[in-house]
Order: C-alpha cells, then sequence, then structure tokens
C-alpha cells in the first residue's frame, strides 16, 4: 500500500491519503466543484494569471507553517520530469509560479487550463520534500486533518491534529483492509468497525440493517465498464464491441446484483455531471442483434479479467453469461488487483471488467481515451488503446477553453463519436454506498466516495 501522494492513481491510496493531506482547493461533496481549502482565496487577473490568497490558520503536520514556498516548491516537483509522478500533466500548464508574498502566490500559465482549480486539488507538500525520494509509508508532512502514525501490513494509523486544513476532527482513525466481504460484515456487527464503505453486496447489505447497522447510498459518480483491447482480437473491429453493449441486459443487473443500488449507464459520464447529454435513451439490450455480430465474426472467444473482489466475480460471471448466450465463448479469470492492472498496463488482456472510480471532472475522459494517454506512449490510462483523432481534438480543444458552454459542447461531441465506436463499454454507475455502526451513524458519503467526511463525526 503507497501512501505517497505524488505518485498515487488508485482510489483508495488517493481517499486515504487527503486524510492526511491537502491542495489548495477541495471538491465540493454534492457538486464535485472546486472549492478553496488550503488557500484562503483567488481571483483571476487575466486568463493566463490566477493569484491565491493561503490561509493563516494551517500548518503543516510537524507544525511548520504553510508558506507561499511551499506551494511554488510542490508545483516545480510535481512538473520535473525527474520525478516522474504520474500528475505531471496536471501542471504542466503552470509555466511560472511567483511568490508575491509568504501568503500569497501568482500563477503564471503557458496556456489557458480549464481545469486548473480542481488540478490544484493535488496536495501541497513542504517545500524541502517536495522533490524527495519516495516515501510510500506515508511520512511526508501535510496539510491534511490527520498525520500518519503507524503503517503496516494492511493497517494505517492516521491520528487527529488541530491546525490543519480542516478543523480538529473529534477521533483517531485506524484504517484496515479486509479482502473478505464476510469478515467485514462480521467486524461491523461485532463493534470492530464502523464504516465499511463501498465493500458490501447487497445481500449482507440488507442482513446488517436487520442487524442493527445504517446502511446510507447516494448517487456516485463512477463509471462501472468492460475494458476491450483495440488491439487484439476480435475486439479490434467495432462490431464486437457493439455486440458485447447489445448483449449485456444492464437493468436486470441493476435491479439484481445491486438492489437497485446502480443506474445504467446512457453515456460515459455520470448524470450528475454538466457535460452529460440530457435525453438520452437507455443503452439499448438486443442479444439478437448481438448473436448476430458475433455470428459474422465466426463466433469469437475472449478471456474476461476481473479482481479478486467477490462482488466483482459475481459481476463478471452473470456478464460473461449473458454474452456467452449471445455467441462470445467468454473464460472468467480472477486476478489480484496488483496483478490485474499489471495486465492491462502491459496490454495482456482482451477483456476486463473495471470501474472508474471519481469522475470528478469530465475531462478526466482524456486521461482514459486520448490517444497520448495510451501506457507506454504516454502518460495516462488509455489502457483500451484507443485511437480516434476527433476525439483528441474536441478533448484537447476542451482542455484549454475557460468558457462552460463552449466545454460542454465539445465535451459531447467527444462523448457523441465515443459512443458510436465504444472505446470501453459503459455498465452502470454504482452508489455510493456505506455500512455504519451507532456510533459512526451521522457520517454521509461524498459523490465521489471520498472519506473526509470521517474528520466531522462527533
Amino acid at each position: 500500500m503507497s501512501l505517497d501522494p505524488r505518485y498515487l492513481t488508485d482510489a483508495v491510496g488517493v481517499r486515504l491519503s487527503r486524510l492526511a493531506h491537502a491542495g489548495l482547493f477541495g471538491l465540493d461533496p454534492e457538486t464535485l466543484e472546486p472549492v478553496p481549502l488550503a488557500a484562503a482565496s483567488y481571483a483571476w487577473e487575466g486568463p493566463l494569471s490566477l493569484r491565491v490568497a493561503l490561509r493563516g490558520d494551517v500548518s503543516f503536520a510537524s507544525g511548520a507553517p504553510f508558506e507561499a514556498e511551499d506551494v511554488c516548491a510542490t508545483l516545480r516537483a510535481l512538473g520535473d520530469p525527474a520525478l516522474a509522478s504520474p500528475h505531471a500533466g496536471l501542471v504542466e500548464a503552470v509555466g511560472r509560479c511567483e511568490i508575491v508574498s509568504p501568503k500569497e502566490v501568482r500563477l503564471g500559465l503557458v496556456h489557458e487550463r480549464a481545469t486548473l482549480l480542481t488540478d490544484l486539488e493535488l496536495p501541497v507538500l513542504r517545500r524541502d520534500e517536495a522533490a524527495g525520494p519516495r516515501r510510500p509509508e506515508g511520512g511526508l508532512d501535510g496539510l491534511g486533518p490527520y498525520a500518519f502514525g503507524r503503517v503496516g501490513e494492511g493497517t494505517v494509523e492516521l491520528r487527529a491534529r488541530a491546525g490543519g486544513a480542516l478543523s480538529r476532527p473529534a477521533h483517531d482513525l485506524n484504517v484496515r483492509v479486509v479482502r473478505d466481504e464476510n469478515a467485514r460484515a462480521l467486524r461491523l456487527l461485532a463493534g470492530r468497525a464502523d464504516v465499511v464503505p463501498n465493500g458490501l453486496s447487497a445481500p449482507l447489505l440488507g442482513a446488517l440493517e436487520a442487524r442493527g447497522a445504517i446502511v446510507r447510498a447516494r448517487p456516485g459518480a463512477n463509471l462501472t465498464y468492460l475494458l476491450p483491447h483495440h488491439g487484439r482480437v476480435p475486439f479490434r473491429d467495432v462490431r464486437a464491441r457493439r455486440a458485447v453493449s447489445l448483449g449485456v441486459e444492464r437493468g436486470r443487473l441493476a435491479r439484481t446484483l445491486f438492489e437497485g443500488r446502480a443506474e445504467p449507464a446512457r453515456s460515459f459520464v455520470p448524470p450528475g455531471s454538466w457535460a452529460h447529454p440530457p435525453g438520452l435513451p437507455p443503452l439499448p439490450y438486443d442479444p439478437a442483434e448481438a448473436a448476430r455480430l458475433f455470428a459474422e465474426l465466426g463466433r469469437p472467444s475472449a478471456s474476461l479479467l476481473v479482481s479478486s473482489d467477490r462482488a466483482r466475480g459475481v459481476q463478471a460471471r452473470a456478464i460473461a453469461q449473458m454474452l456467452r448466450d449471445a455467441g462470445l465463448a467468454v473464460e472468467v479469470v480472477t486476478l489480484e488487483l496488483g496483478a490485474l492492472l499489471q495486465r492491462l498496463t502491459a496490454g495482456d488482456f482482451e477483456l476486463a471488467l473495471l470501474q472508474m472510480p471519481e469522475i470528478t471532472e469530465p475531462q478526466l475522459m482524456q486521461w482514459f481515451f486520448h490517444s497520448g494517454s495510451i501506457p507506454g506512449e504516454g502518460v495516462g490510462a488509455n489502457r483500451a488503446r484507443y485511437r480516434n483523432a476527433a476525439v483528441d481534438d474536441r478533448l484537447e480543444r476542451a482542455s484549454r477553453s475557460t468558457d462552460r458552454e463552449a466545454r460542454r459542447g465539445l465535451l459531447r461531441e467527444a462523448l457523441g463519436l465515443m459512443g458510436d465506436d465504444l472505446p470501453v463499454v459503459p455498465l452502470f454507475h454504482e452508489d455510493q454506498v456505506v455500512a455504519l455502526s451507532p456510533r459512526a451513524a451521522s457520517f454521509v458519503p461524498s459523490a465521489e466516495g471520498r472519506w473526509l467526511g470521517l474528520a466531522s463525526l462527533p
């Protein structure tokens, strides 16, 4: 488990790191719009200049003061190729970081950047640590409401502190990785756990509620999807990708496997996103047409990779049976998450079941679908090896426009193009679901599933 925020891209690592670290901006838990966090205020001085005042009541966990030099040192470090941070692209537009005073910076951009405030959600590090060696154990000084304590195999202790970007929490935290969902449920019932986020299947949630646990759910800013390799047979042919989409009965999966706590996808972005096109019909379920397309392709076969998470395995087997019925011979292959991601990055797969867990900004599509984001060729997670110059053009133009309506139009054009050739097959948007003990009854999940609400528990 790595806790160095300069290198984290997995959802669990990011959620853990944001308890101990904070950026100039945070995300509103309802709208996911950027809001000042370690920043006190900001003002645009033109399309290429942003002035940010820093809060005077925030310090690092070590007690070191939080100053403008820390901001500039962090931006320099993240953009330095020697650091090899996967977040380098988020700061490439910042050509200059000027220290106006110890508590004020001015950022000069080399080009307009639509997502700059959201990008500045990246944690600010102490100036003497920003460019230092990797610290996977989480030892970097942070601005969050907690400080990392002991980090062991599958456990992380977080100590509440004053002086962070949020008020001092009432409780320390002990975060534990429990890989078996039955064990998670038993720990909750035994009073040995208080919050289980997105870690229990629908039948277990019902049983827990009957035993006095509290279950809360809200629509999630995520996408569960099937990832086809565009360079492999049969998915290099768009007919195979369309057949997969037509052969999966999304509504039935949402009703049964999630007991209604998921919404069938109509697009690549969740319905709550400002870029989601209005009035989209449900993605069609047409097993007869899927069978016809698979027959045209010679009734192909494929392996379906899935993580060892029990709920994901159930979903993968249900999807595989639907696709077998439509004419695709599917073998489900279960892998530990690390091994799964390694194979996807290396391109050693045909089809996989995955989730984009935090679609906090629709421009994230550039990370997953731009041809410059293919692993091994650029920085990003375009594991499908999808290439479409027209989509690249719309995404690039949207990233450089600060006009929300212009961006909306460009992103919707990109979504339309992607809907035609299906870089991935959207399945559903899962609710953020937490099971709680009575002690944590006031916890409310945020749209992207982060855990900062733990800091406000009484």
